[in-house]
C-alpha cells in the first residue's frame, strides 16, 4: 500500500507537500498541484480513514511540558503556565500541565494517547530528547527556548545572549569597572539549558568588548550556597561595584544577602537583573531587562496550534518558524555610578 512518502518521492517534493495538496490547506502552485495529484493516481494512494477521522476530531487541548522536581519551585513556571493558558483559551483551546520528569515517556503517553493536539516545551535543554521524540513521531510541538540550532521543531526565545551582554554594557557605560556577573544556577549549566549557556556566552562577549573587570559567578538554586559563592564575591579584591544577576529565583534572598552584608542596593552595590519579571522585581525598583512572558506565551501558543493539521516533516533545506526577541532595558531603568571611583 503506498504511503504519503511514496507520493512525496514520485512527484518530488516533501511529504508535507502531499499533505498540503490534499488538505488544501496551503497555497501550493499548480505545477506541484498537478505533479502530486499524478503521483496520487499512479499509485493508488488513499489517505487512511483514520487519520482523517483523527485529525478532524481534535481535542483542542495543548500539552505543556515543564519537569518538575518535587518540592523545589519555580515561579517562571507558573507565570508562563498562566500566560500560555490565556493564550490558548483565546485560540479556543485547553491546556494539560506534563510535570513528569521523565520527559520523552511523558511525550510518548501524550502522542499516543490522543489527549492533546500538540505541545508545548518549556526547560529546553541544549539538545532536547523530548524535542527529537516528537520530531520522530512527527506530533505538532513548539519550543518554549532554544535548543540545538539545526532543522527539528518551532521555538520562540529571548536573546539570552544578547540580553546579558547588554545588562553588562549598560553597567560598564555607567561607570563600573569591577562587576560580578551571577548566572544561571549550577545545575541549569549541568543541565545545558539553553537560556543558561547562552547566558554564559553573553557574559564572554561583553567581556571581550569591554576592558572591566567582569566575574563570572554561577548561582545556586540552595539558599546557603548561593549565600555563601555571594559572599564569596563580595570580599573580592577590588571589591565589586555592581552586581548583574540572571537567576532571579531567590531573588529576595539575594537582597538580604547583600543588606546583610552591610552593602545598600544601590548606593553601595548595584544590581541589574536579566529576565525580571514585570511585576516582581524582588520588591524594588531595579534596573532589569524584562522577561516578554506574554509575548513569548502567545508566540509558543500560535506556532504549536499553526504545526497541526500537517505532518510535521519540512520540505529540504526549510527552517522550522522562529521567534528570537531582542532585549530591552526596562522602562525607566537606571544604573547608578558607582559610589566611590574604582582603584
Amino acid at each position: 500500500m503506498a504511503t504519503i512518502k511514496d507520493v512525496a518521492q514520485r512527484a518530488g517534493v516533501a511529504p508535507s507537500t502531499v499533505s498540503y495538496v490534499l488538505s488544501g490547506s496551503r497555497k501550493i502552485s499548480e505545477e506541484t498541484r498537478i505533479a502530486v495529484r499524478a503521483a496520487v493516481e499512479e499509485l493508488g494512494y488513499h489517505p487512511r480513514a483514520s487519520a482523517r477521522t483523527l485529525r478532524s476530531a481534535r481535542s483542542n487541548v495543548l500539552a505543556l511540558a515543564v519537569p518538575r522536581q518535587p518540592g523545589k519551585y519555580r515561579g517562571a513556571d507558573g507565570t508562563f503556565a498562566i500566560d500560555i493558558s490565556d493564550a490558548a483559551r483565546d485560540h479556543g483551546y485547553d491546556v494539560v500541565l506534563i510535570t513528569d520528569l521523565d520527559g520523552v515517556a511523558a511525550m510518548s503517553r501524550v502522542v499516543g494517547s490522543g489527549m492533546a493536539d500538540a505541545a508545548v516545551l518549556m526547560a529546553v535543554q541544549e539538545r532536547d530528547e523530548r524535542a527529537a521524540a516528537l520530531r520522530e513521531k512527527a506530533f505538532p510541538a513548539a519550543l518554549l527556548g532554544r535548543g540545538e540550532d539545526e532543522p527539528g521543531l518551532p521555538w520562540v526565545d529571548l536573546d539570552w545572549e544578547a540580553a546579558v551582554a547588554l545588562a553588562l554594557r549598560e553597567t560598564v557605560a555607567a561607570g563600573h569597572r569591577h562587576i560580578v556577573f551571577l548566572s544561571s544556577a549550577d545545575h541549569e549549566i549541568a543541565s545545558r539549558r539553553g537560556y543558561a549557556l547562552r547566558g554564559l556566552a553573553g557574559a564572554r562577549l561583553a567581556a571581550r568588548e569591554n576592558t572591566a573587570d567582569i566575574r563570572v559567578v554561577p548561582s545556586s538554586g540552595e539558599p546557603e550556597k548561593l549565600a555563601r559563592t555571594l559572599r564569596e564575591a563580595l570580599a573580592a579584591r577590588p571589591a565589586p561595584t555592581a552586581l548583574v544577576v540572571q537567576h532571579l529565583i531567590l531573588l529576595p534572598h539575594l537582597l538580604d544577602e547583600i543588606a546583610a552584608a552591610g552593602l545598600r542596593v544601590p548606593e553601595d552595590l548595584a544590581v541589574v537583573l536579566v529576565g525580571g519579571f514585570p511585576d516582581d522585581p524582588g520588591g524594588r525598583a531595579l534596573p532589569r531587562i524584562e522577561l516578554p512572558v506574554r509575548e513569548m506565551s502567545a508566540a509558543v501558543v500560535r506556532l504549536a496550534l499553526g504545526a497541526v493539521g500537517g505532518d510535521g516533516t519540512l520540505p529540504p533545506g526549510e527552517q522550522p518558524p522562529h521567534r528570537l526577541i531582542t532585549p530591552l532595558m526596562a522602562t525607566g531603568s537606571v544604573i547608578g555610578p558607582p559610589s566611590e571611583p574604582s582603584s
